[in-house]
């Protein structure tokens, strides 16, 4: 069995690590989804003319504590204010703990039309700006960006970091960054998954709390934590603590579990539930990633299929699903009963070649002709099938009820975005779904785990739990 990771972005409460006396709290703002192109991509459906595409893939208390409200946008996004130079100039940020690097756009940012769009930086305006002018570029799954090291003080909340190195973006490649309502990101990950590799001093972001605001006596520990307001409407979208944790946002005791390698805030988890029945997803262990700058549950596609069935959500109808389990379904059950290891089987009827994964990230390809498209599209369809199969014939079900349980799943294929949408008026039928962290169960009800969008005829609801496929290789690179 391949190896796999679920992207894993909490609702409610993120915590990391322990609290502190010495607190510095910026307050969220929430972005929404794109409800647009959401019902745009419904009434394709319905259609029937949808096809399959490229994936883009909150002050309080003493005078120690510093607070600025995160904004919320639709339960979706949340973002916050920080101050960049002296006197400050103020950027909305996402913070995102699966990135590692600052970056805003820059005054020099001539060709992108998201910069037109957003605060940009002036480091003329600067009494304490320091020219690096080494250039880089970040790939994020939607989008790119591009520009060069500079060097100034960061202010979040009352308090200001100095000597923090960010990047100047001069070029803002993708339409996400148009429409967002922040202007920049400021990554919270590990030094590993910065841009260059660069030393904690220069552009690991981590040093903004971890070196920085502690050297400079900011914050007495190495330690950040989130609340994030589940009600959109509600004043403060949530907050962001430097320092420690927030007891007034949470009751009980929190589960502490190690992060397995630095990177991404990486960690262990175990089986996923439906209505506390094993789906076999995670039985052997997985491993996952906090990931605040992600807006949904986001999983392998045919984990996140399985769950969306489950509960009902409906995505593009996939034909290469259909087409694979119509010609080879007879051929993977009989494989899978003789003891063919699953990464085997579709590389054994022709569909893979003998070094294709399990669930390769196939629909981010470009520059590759339209055969070797739908040949990368077959594949992964049968990879998807045989993992399918395999969890059900542990449940000891029969070829014939196999077989169609998994002409079901086919139906249940998210959209190219990797989104599923489903009918509000079966939330209140809808099952829990479980995760298990740290040998404990975490259970989310339907209220949780399906975002409401719009309002009255124009409510859209959608399935938490969004596909997203990793490349080969990946998680032994960044794990």
């Amino acid at each position: 069995m391949g190896c796999k990771i679920l992207y894993l972005w909490v609702f409610t409460c993120l915590l990391l690590f322990t609290s502190s006396t010495g607190l510095v709290r910026i307050g969220l703002k929430k972005r929404p989804l794109d409800l647009q192109s959401i019902n745009a991509a419904r009434m394709a459906r319905k259609a029937g003319n949808l096809d399959i595409g490229t994936k883009g893939v909150a002050r309080v208390g003493n005078s120690d504590e510093a607070i600025e409200p995160l904004k919320n946008y639709m339960d979706a996004q949340y973002y916050g204010v920080i101050g960049i130079g002296t006197p400050p100039q103020n950027f909305t940020v996402i913070f995102d703990t699966g990135s590692s690097n600052l970056w805003v756009p820059s005054s020099k940012c001539y060709l992108s039309l998201a910069c037109y769009f957003h605060a940009k930086y002036k480091s003329t305006r600067s009494s304490t700006y320091t020219k690096i002018g080494t250039s880089c570029e970040i790939n994020y799954g939607s989008g790119s960006i591009s520009g060069y090291f500079s060097e100034d003080s960061v202010e979040i909340g009352d308090f200001v970091v100095k000597n923090q190195v960010f990047i100047e973006a001069t070029k803002e490649g993708s339409l996400t960054f148009l429409l967002a309502k922040f202007d920049g990101i400021l990554g919270l990950g590990f030094q590993e998954i910065s841009v260059g590799n660069a030393t904690p001093e220069l552009s690991d972001l981590l040093s903004l709390h971890r070196y920085n605001m502690v050297s400079q006596d900011l914050v007495s520990d190495e330690v950040f934590s989130f609340w994030l307001s589940g009600d959109p409407e509600a004043k403060e979208g949530g907050e962001i603590v430097f320092g420690g944790v927030d007891k007034k946002h949470f009751v009980g005791k929190h589960t502490y579990v190690p992060v397995t390698k630095k990177g991404y805030w990486q960690f262990d988890m175990g089986d996923v539930l439906i209505a506390n029945q094993s789906t076999g997803i995670c039985a052997k262990g997985c491993a996952a990633i906090v990931d605040s700058g992600t807006s949904l549950l986001a999983g392998p596609t045919a984990a996140i299929t399985e769950i969306n069935h489950a509960i009902g959500a409906e995505g593009v109808v996939s034909t290469e699903c259909k087409q694979v389990i119509s010609q080879y379904g007879d051929l993977i059950w009989e494989l899978l009963i003789s003891g063919v290891k699953p990464g085997k089987v579709c590389s054994q009827i022709g569909l893979c070649n003998a070094s294709s994964g399990i669930i390769k990230q196939v629909v981010q390809k470009e520059n590759v002709s339209g055969s070797s498209v739908k040949d990368e599209l077959l594949c992964t369809a049968c990879e998807m099938l045989v993992i399918w199969v395999r969890n059900q014939i542990k449940q000891s079900g029969t070829k014939e009820r196999v077989i169609d349980y998994v002409n079901q799943l086919c139906d249940s294929l998210p959209s190219p975005m990797g989104e599923s949408v489903i009918n509000c008026d079966l939330i209140s039928s809808m099952p829990n779904i479980t995760f298990t962290i740290g040998e404990k169960l975490f259970t989310l009800t339907p209220k949780q785990y399906i975002l409401q969008v719009g309002a009255g005829l124009q409510t859209i609801c959608i399935s938490g739990f969004m596909a997203f496929d990793l490349p080969r290789g990946f998680l032994e690179t960044y794990s």
